[in-house]
């Protein structure tokens, strides 16, 4: 049975929303697109290649999907790591939505989430990664099937935006598996699931 590995860049205040580009993701009059553009120093993309070689399946949300599928079928060197593997392996977007997915190879997948995804974790070798898709990953998360996170936070605050852990989020313990900074500051740090949270008291020692 394959992992599945969720891949989430994030400021230090949490907000996952765009990334990548200014427009990228303006809903809620978001302005701060582009947020990590300037921390993809070399330690950044070696980490990257690294992820994109475990992968056996990727799956989206919409959002991302149609993001990514506006970007990367233009990259058509064969030995880009990232270009090579999102335009050939399998994709599957959840969505009930879109209905007429162009990039070749997409599945959408629009029923029961947890049983769609338990059986893609089972049908895929090497790892089913989510890459971004801040509301699936938090659906995913709610549902227990993420094994592994790896969390890239920047050394930046907006002050506004999608957060990944919002409120409401089910409480979640992890196990830290992992980790590196980079040159430019970000901090990438892998962890596994847990279960749920431990909780103690700290008590005053009896002399006090």
């Amino acid at each position: 049975m394959g992992k599945l590995v969720l891949t989430s860049f994030v400021t230090l205040d949490g907000v996952y929303q765009a990334p990548g580009g200014r427009q990228e993701d303006t809903r809620d009059g978001f302005e701060h697109g582009g947020w990590s553009v300037p921390y993809g120093d070399e330690d950044f993309g070696r980490f990257i290649d690294e992820v994109f070689q475990r992968v056996g399946a990727f799956l989206l949300g919409r959002r991302t999907y149609e993001i990514f599928a506006s970007y990367w079928p233009k990259v058509t060197d064969a030995d880009d790591p990232v270009a090579s593997r999102l335009n050939t392996l399998p994709k599957y977007v959840a969505s009930a939505s879109l209905t007429d997915p162009r990039w070749s190879g997409t599945t959408v997948i629009g029923g029961d989430l947890a049983k769609e995804v338990t059986a893609l974790k089972e049908d895929t070798d090497g790892e089913l990664q989510v890459h971004g898709s801040g509301a699936l990953a938090r659906s995913l998360f709610d549902l227990g099937l993420i094994d592994t996170v790896h969390l890239l936070t920047f050394p930046v605050v907006l002050g506004a935006g999608r957060r990944l852990f919002a409120e409401g989020t089910v409480p979640t313990a992890f196990r830290h598996t992992g980790g590196r900074i980079t040159s430019a500051g970000v901090s990438i740090q892998t962890y596994d699931l847990a279960g749920r949270p431990e909780y103690g008291t700290y008590e005053l020692p009896d002399n006090a």
